[in-house]
């Protein structure tokens, strides 16, 4: 008998937490935006893939273009900033309202979500950009009365230029930063792909012992001879690449034991900034690696964020944390409540994601957002 006047006081609760976030960023100089309800679909499949189809109310307009209710704001806000006449320029704003993702099969929830957040855009003194966000984002949810949350970041950017000094073959780099992305455990990441017969087997461990272009016209020509004409637009060579990075890939060539020792001791470094900076720096004058304006940029964002006050013996950085999402291409982060199992606020920078939509080039991008539900138990203390 006392759901509904739950519910009621914890919408009540919402808006006044919701309207403390969005005057803490109005002081902050941040300026109020908001995107329409209604944004296309495409532009959220093209980027979470058909899989994501499942979360979002979905709609069509008259012209049969598919729509749906907003799943979250950045990408929202990036769009509208495009078409404003500001693109490419420095510009800051701040957002707040609903958001819309229907629940997994058999969860609970209506799927309306209270969100609020910053994004900065056109900043190139990035390290700075990026301590104003996340210090604008704790200090509005500590407006709002959540405190003592656990933080815990990574680097995206960190990750690219270690990889980049591994020197793994391409398709072996795409594995380990798909996997990282998605927060797989390098033994997986590692894994050679099971096979799916001893021919198809057979053809594979051939292809490893060839020289790369041979086996590529090997393959090529095979396919010539068997009159089998492009599958899915996908043109014989591009076929023909398919197979060698399967081959690559099945075999684990370009990953010595040595690159994958070192991987592993890369992923494992985990501490306070300034520990973990060290670490790094240790790591790559051992293995050789240049590292150095990774680092540089790194070592400058832990400035800034002492500059703002915020506590960075409290904060962990760890080298395998990612937040999920492709885009991101540098520093990334979340805090939490201690012991829950999702973020209060998560949030970092993605200068490449603008170029997908519709940018002529990358643009410095950055943000955070704040989930108001979650704020409520971490200002009340009470397990979720």
């Amino acid at each position: 008998m006392t759901a509904a006047p739950d519910r009621q006081v914890a919408e009540k609760l919402g808006a006044e937490q919701l309207a403390a976030i969005l005057a803490h960023f109005e002081r902050a100089g941040f300026a109020r935006h908001e995107p329409k309800l209604l944004q296309p679909a495409g532009v959220f499949l093209d980027r979470s893939g058909e899989d994501f189809r499942g979360h979002l109310y979905l709609t069509t307009d008259a012209s049969g273009a598919e729509l749906c209710l907003r799943p979250e704001y950045t990408i929202p806000v990036c769009r509208d900033y495009l078409a404003s006449a500001r693109a490419g320029q420095a510009a800051a704003f701040a957002y707040g309202g609903s958001i819309f993702r229907a629940p997994a099969h058999g969860d609970a929830g209506d799927g309306e979500f209270l969100q609020a957040g910053v994004e900065s855009f056109g900043r190139e003194d990035r390290e700075a950009a990026d301590a104003e966000i996340l210090g604008a984002a704790l200090d509005a949810a500590r407006a709002a009365g959540a405190a003592d949350l656990s933080m815990r970041m990574g680097d995206a950017g960190m990750v690219g230029a270690f990889l980049d000094g591994l020197d793994l073959p391409s398709v072996w780099r795409r594995r380990v930063e798909t996997g990282h992305a998605r927060g797989l455990p390098l033994a997986d990441i590692f894994a050679p792909p099971r096979r799916n017969g001893s021919e198809k087997a057979g053809v594979l461990a051939a292809l490893t012992r060839a020289d790369p272009a041979d086996a590529r016209q090997l393959v090529e020509d095979l396919l010539a001879i068997a009159g089998i004409t492009p599958v899915g637009g996908r043109s014989a060579a591009e076929i023909a690449e398919r197979f060698l990075d399967q081959a690559t890939l099945s075999e684990g060539v370009g990953v010595s034991a040595e690159k994958r020792a070192l991987a592993d001791a890369f992923f494992r470094i985990e501490g306070a900034p300034d520990n973990a900076s060290a670490a790094l720096r240790r790591l790559a004058e051992d293995a050789g690696l240049d590292l150095g304006a990774a680092l540089d940029r790194f070592d400058t964002r832990t400035s800034f964020l002492a500059a703002r006050g915020l506590d960075l013996d409290s904060m962990i950085f760890s080298a395998s944390f990612a937040r999920h999402l492709d885009y991101y291409s540098g520093f990334v982060f979340e805090a939490r409540r201690k012991g829950a199992d999702e973020p209060v606020i998560g949030g970092g920078r993605y200068d490449r994601l603008l170029r997908t939509l519709g940018a002529t080039a990358d643009i410095p991008a950055v943000g955070a957002a704040i989930w108001i539900d979650r704020l409520q138990t971490a200002a009340s203390g009470v397990a979720a």
